[in-house]
């Protein structure tokens, strides 16, 4: 695949551990893609070790400024040239891109990716519980605002998810709505060397509607669980359970605040699937 054919990725980098394993599973997952690496910096960025030098070596508070203004493009330079270099050693083609921001990492990179024109967006997760999950990460921004698919990569994945990475399928929920076709075109055209599992999740009152090929019927979970979360359990279970490299969904476009109350399917899978979960946007549903 030339570069004029390549996924187009925009990588969220920003030197951690969960950020360099994303970019690593991206690189399994998409082996032909031209990535991106992105760091984005709000100033004053400099460490306050940097600062203290920077004060006796500057005259006047304009000076110590500037001074401090320009380490930290420089440190936010060498951050995005790292994750460069871990990209190339995955095998990815790829270059660095430095965004200055002030505040809001995720609506950031929301808006680089429209910009860019970024086939996916590609971000780490730290796997936290509970409501830290929920509020405030720079990943869960990303997945509720970004116009294009995201890729969220959990951290730390077991041994055994790592390998599931290399060989599993595809697994794309699916409910017979617009969005969930969408997910699963955006599947098929973005993993195209995978093979792709549809799963509708019904309890035994309701017929699960009709899919454009075969697809299992899983059980929902629980009935203490909203049912977003009843879903993503039961995603997050034949994933499992058929070594699954990706799990597929589609968002429905609602606030934050909204998908939070109502348990949306994309968010509880992203929180509790325990592997790479891909969201796709339906831009025909967006507010």
């Amino acid at each position: 695949m030339d570069d004029t054919s390549a996924v187009r990725v925009l990588a969220g980098y920003d030197g951690s551990l969960s950020a360099g394993a994303a970019i690593e599973a991206g690189a399994v997952l998409l082996p032909s893609a031209h990535a991106r690496i992105t760091f984005c910096w709000t100033p004053p960025f400099a460490s306050e070790a940097i600062r203290r030098r920077l004060r006796t070596r500057t005259i006047g508070l304009q000076d110590l400024v500037a001074a401090i203004e320009r380490e930290g493009a420089a440190e936010a330079e060498h951050i995005a040239g790292t994750g460069v270099t871990l990209a190339q050693a995955a095998g990815w083609a790829c270059e660095p891109l430095t965004e200055r921001v002030y505040g809001g990492e995720g609506f950031a990179i929301a808006d680089l990716a429209a910009k860019l024109d970024a086939d996916v967006v590609l971000v780490g997760a730290r796997g936290l519980g509970g409501a830290s999950a929920v509020l405030g990460s720079v990943s869960d921004a990303v997945a509720h605002y970004t116009p294009r698919p995201v890729l969220v990569v959990p951290y730390p994945l077991l041994s055994d998810e790592r390998a599931d990475l290399a060989r599993g399928p595809v697994l794309v929920g699916w409910d017979g709505s617009p969005g969930a076709q969408l997910a699963l075109n955006t599947a098929q055209k973005l993993l195209t060397s995978r093979a792709t599992v549809v799963a509708a999740v019904a309890d035994d009152a309701v017929d699960p509607p009709k899919a454009p090929h075969e697809f299992l019927r899983l059980p929902a979970h629980g009935g203490h669980l909203t049912p977003g979360r009843a879903v993503a359990e039961g995603l997050a279970t034949a994933a499992r359970e058929r070594h699954a490299a990706v799990v597929v969904v589609g968002s429905r476009g609602r606030s934050a605040a909204r998908e939070i109350l109502l348990g949306s399917v994309a968010m509880a899978t992203l929180h509790h699937a325990h592997r790479p979960v891909l969201v796709v946007h339906d831009p025909a549903r967006e507010p």
